[in-house]
Formats: C-alpha cells, structure tokens, sequence
C-alpha cells in the first residue's frame, strides 16, 4: 500500500464506477458459471449439484428480486407519504368545516389504494403472500355513506399508519443495502479495475484515500487480493442482509396492509360453520339411507311375515311356528342394527362411562388387537367428547379395512387447554390425508371446532396418527 504526503488532492478512484460498468456483465456472468457448474456432464450426467447456499446467494433470482423490492421502495414509500401526511393534515384541519371529512375519506381511500400497488410488489419480489383486506362495509349506497364507511374501517386507518412509518424503514434499508451491494462487488471486481487502470492519475494503482496531508493507494498483489478478499465477504453477506430487511418488510406489509385478526377469524369461523353443516346434513342423510335400507326394511319384512304366519296358524301350526321362528331371528337381526345405529348417533357408554370405556368397547370389535391408554382426570366438553370418540371410531376402522395391520394402539391424554389423541398402527402406511380420503373428511371435521389433524404414515409403516382438540370443559 503506498502512502504520499504533502500532496494535494488527487482525482479519486473509480471503485464505484466500475461496479456500474461491470455489474450486470458480472452478474450473469457468475450465474452462467453457477449453472454450468449445476451439472454434471461426464459419466453421471443428470446428476445436479448445487453450490453451497452462501455461493449461491449473490446471483440468485430471489436475491436480485429482494435488492429491487427495496429500491424500489424508497421512491414508492416517498410518494405514499406526501400524499398521506398532506391529505391527513389537509383533511384534520379542515374538520372545523364540512370538507374535512370528505378529504380525510378520499386521502384514506387513497392510501388503500397505494396498499394494493405495495401488496403486490411485495408478492412478486419477496414472496409475501398477503391476502386482500376486507373491504369497505356500508349499509347503505351513496356519498355519505361511503365516506362514513371509509373512515370507520380499521383497514383504512392501519393503511395511512402504514404510508407514514414505511418511509424511514424504507431510506435506511436502501442505503444499507446499495452501500453493502455496490461495495461488495466494487471492491470484488478489484483486480479487474487495477489490471484495467495500472496507472491512475500518474500514480499506481486506485486511491483508497486521499485528504491534504496525504494519500493511499492500493498497489501490489497482496493488497489487491485482500481487497478482492473482503469484498467477496461483502458480495456473500450482502443478500442476507438485503434478505433481513426485507423481512422487516414482510411483517409489516402483512401486519398493516392484509387483513385483521378479527377479519381472519371471521372467515375461519364461516368456513367452518359451512364444514358443520355439510357435516350434520351428511350425518342425517346416512342416519335416514340406514334407516330406510336397513331396519325399517327389514320390520316391513317381519310385518309381512308375522301375517303369513297369523294366517297358517290355524291351518299349518307347524310352518307357522317356523316362520314365527325365522321372525324372532328378524327381530334380532333389526335390534341389532337399530343397536349399532344408535352407537354411531352417540353410544350411551360414551355419555355414561366416558372415553375410557366408550373407545375400549370401539377397540373389542376393532379387527386387530388393540391396545387403550386413556389418561383424564376430568371429561372435557360434550362435543369434543364426542367429536374424540368418533375420530378413534373412524381411524380404527381405516386401521381393520385398509392398513393389514397386526395390532394397534389407542392413547388419549391431555396437554394443558388440549385434548390430544394418537392411534398407532404397523401396518403398510401409505395413509394420505389429501384429497378426497376419509382422512380428509374427518381433518375437515377437526377444523370446525379448532382441531388438528397429522397424519405420519410412511410406505412401509407404522402408521401415526395425531388429533388434538380443544378441551373446553
């Protein structure tokens, strides 16, 4: 490193200008090299390999996306503050007269309208997936109601917060990211600038610094390895630091500009009310099919024989005996299924006993083994107590017709305000709950009321699954 004193000021270096000449060329040409480097083209071809994710990061698409979602920020966060500060302050003053609230409505409506623009920059360059707020809700169709509507929505106000506090966040990203950017790959590219300008200004090499008393100079081999050195440091950490910022982007456009808890609630609750629904309407639909299909036909059949034999009795009492035989069979046979049917409504040992012997009953008639661990101090809710039973029911079914298992096992426990369940099979696995499969059906129906359904069932086995519901007691 060479060092002058008693100089004046010399014409400085150009680290930053090259970074302007060569960056693009540079970029593509690493990401060339990148891919050319993906794969193998010897004996293995189709093997990829993949550069370690530091490598990567600098000529990734995702990186470049980031680096533009925050410059372009800037500019779009200066615009939506001018206009959000002036027509705030414009339309708060002119509250003491009749146009403040028409000017306060359209400089809301303005800045919701700059959330849509910053929404979608944010889900084309960083990936944030931010749903569309809800909308303006009015009772009734004209000016004034629009306007009432506009000011009394959350949305609104949370948009004009968001036009004001995005602006700082928004100058300091920039200049950290385009400080960090253009250091990094000017002082990376070095060597290419020193082998361009060997002598600069009658000296060697670029000037690092120069002030009246002296000047530094970067001039030999090692000094331009190093430099080349530290700023691939910088070129490698620079899109993990754009990647942190924008971070701080994503929590805000989703915290201020998407919809609100209360919105996201409301929808959660609508779906699920629909899931009940369509459940309670499935439920009664098979309640009637069993029951016209099954004992009612069934009873018409023991009607009608009851009536044959009435009419034989006098005349063969013997093949009325028979058939009042056969009869008492049919009533059997219907008793039964009225039975199971009614343990499929809800199970009286389930309202009576509780899970510990209602899901033990479910296990004797389970194809396989299997093993109960029920561990309650106290029943939770009706309804989730319902809800659990049916679940192991319909999860131990699936273990007796489709898993080829040899045995099973049932635990039931409890975590805090959770009521958790686990049914473990070793049969093939294989269980998917996408799609249109049982396991789907009851996973909607654990939502409804706030549940969760994981499904882990390798090919090959064992199978695992765990539900867990609120407990509600």
């Amino acid at each position: 490193m060479a060092m002058e004193y008693g100089q004046g000021y010399g014409q400085q270096g150009g680290p930053g200008a090259g970074f302007h000449g060569t960056g693009d060329g540079g970029a593509g040409g690493f990401g060339e090299w990148g891919r050319g480097m993906a794969e193998d083209q010897g004996p293995g071809r189709g093997r990829r390999f993949r550069l370690p994710a530091a490598l990567r990061a600098p000529v990734e698409a995702r990186s470049w996306r980031e680096f533009a979602y925050v410059l372009l920020s800037l500019p779009v966060s200066v615009l939506v503050f001018t206009y959000a500060v002036t027509m705030a302050s414009t339309g708060a003053g002119l509250l003491i007269t009749f146009l403040g609230i028409p000017v306060l409505a359209v400089g809301l409506a303005g800045c919701r309208g700059f959330g849509v623009l910053e929404r979608k920059m944010a889900r084309a360059l960083i990936g944030a997936d931010v749903a569309e707020p809800e909308p303006v809700r009015t009772r009734k169709s004209g000016a004034a109601a629009w306007m009432g509507g506009v000011l009394k929505s959350g949305t609104s106000w949370r948009h004009l917060l968001f036009s004001v506090l995005h602006l700082p966040w928004a100058m300091f990203s920039f200049l950290v990211a385009v400080i960090f950017w253009v250091y990094g790959w000017a002082l990376l590219t070095y060597p290419l600038w020193f082998w361009v300008f060997p002598m600069y200004g009658g000296q060697d090499g670029l000037q690092l610094y120069g002030d009246e008393t002296h000047r530094i100079y970067l001039d030999n081999p090692f000094e331009v390895t190093v430099t080349a050195l530290i700023g691939l440091l910088f070129t490698m950490a620079t899109p993990w630091i754009v990647r942190a910022l924008t971070l701080v982007d994503r929590v805000m456009v989703q915290g201020l500009l998407g919809p609100s808890r209360l919105a996201t609630r409301v929808v959660e609750l609508e779906s699920d009310r629909g899931v009940v629904v369509d459940t309670a309407a499935a439920d009664l639909r098979r309640i009637e099919r069993d029951l016209h299909d099954g004992a009612q036909a069934r009873l018409v059949a023991l009607a009608m024989d009851l009536g044959l034999a009435k009419e034989k009795l006098t005349e063969d009492p013997q093949a009325a005996a028979r058939m009042v035989d056969e009869a008492h069979g049919e009533v059997k046979t219907a008793l039964q299924e009225l039975r199971d049917l009614a343990r499929g409504i809800h199970p009286a040992v389930l309202t009576d006993r509780g899970l510990d012997a209602a899901l033990s009953a479910v296990a004797s008639r389970c194809a396989v083994p299997v093993q109960v661990e029920v561990d309650l101090v106290e029943r939770p809710a009706a309804a989730i107590e319902g809800i659990a039973y049916f679940t192991v029911s319909e999860l131990l079914q699936n273990v007796s017709k489709h898993a080829s298992a040899t045995s099973a096992s049932v635990d039931v426990w409890r975590v805090e305000n959770r009521l958790m369940l686990q049914v473990v099979d070793d049969g093939v696995g294989g269980a998917d709950a996408s799609g249109g499969s049982g396991l789907a059906g009851l996973a909607g129906r654990l939502d409804a009321v706030d549940g969760i359904l994981v499904v882990d069932s390798p090919v090959g086995g064992p199978t695992r699954v765990t539900a867990e519901l609120p407990w509600r007691g």
